[in-house]
């Protein structure tokens, strides 16, 4: 008995980067009320790092659900990959603030949000890019395993030219 395999359909750079930004948006504006709410309990790259390592691991499931079409949940590959660039936001957030708080000794809550929201935005767009270029492009293993026989079925020399 065979079973059929469902295959994603793949997703154009103009529809993932919206979507992209709608999951992703939506997960920051999420993570920046709870940074600085968090931070009332512990120091403030503390509580971006605990918000960080959940917002992203959030992020990846919708990312492989919804923005790049994978037709499943990532894997701890993809989500090991994607901790990547998010440790890369995580310092561009944490060097925004500490900017920020070199110039100004108590900004206040509406500054410190638009900073940390804008150097999310520009972290986002450098996590786009690695997450589709790289962590969600589709694979040639994956297409190579779709076409292996299904054992107690024979191959034809017609099948192994269509796996080329």
């Amino acid at each position: 008995m065979e079973t059929q395999r469902t295959e994603a359909k793949p997703v154009g750079p103009l529809a993932s980067f919206v979507r992209f930004v709608v999951c992703g948006g939506g997960v920051g504006v999420l993570s920046s009320a709870a940074v600085p709410l968090l931070a009332l309990l512990m120091p403030w790259a503390a509580a971006n790092a605990v918000i960080t390592v959940a917002s992203t691991i959030l992020c990846t499931e919708l990312h492989a659900l919804f923005t790049f079409g994978t037709g499943g949940r990532a894997g701890l590959r993809r989500h090991l990959q994607s901790a990547g660039s998010a440790t890369a936001a995580y310092v561009v957030t944490c060097a925004a603030m500490f900017v920020l708080h070199s110039v100004q000794s108590s900004p206040s809550l509406v500054r410190e949000q638009a900073v940390y929201l804008g150097a999310s935005g520009l972290a986002g767009i450098g996590r786009f890019l690695v997450l589709r270029l790289f962590v969600f492009a589709g694979r040639k293993e994956t297409a190579a395993a779709a076409v292996r026989p299904v054992h107690g079925s024979r191959v034809h020399h017609s099948d192994l030219l269509l796996a080329r």
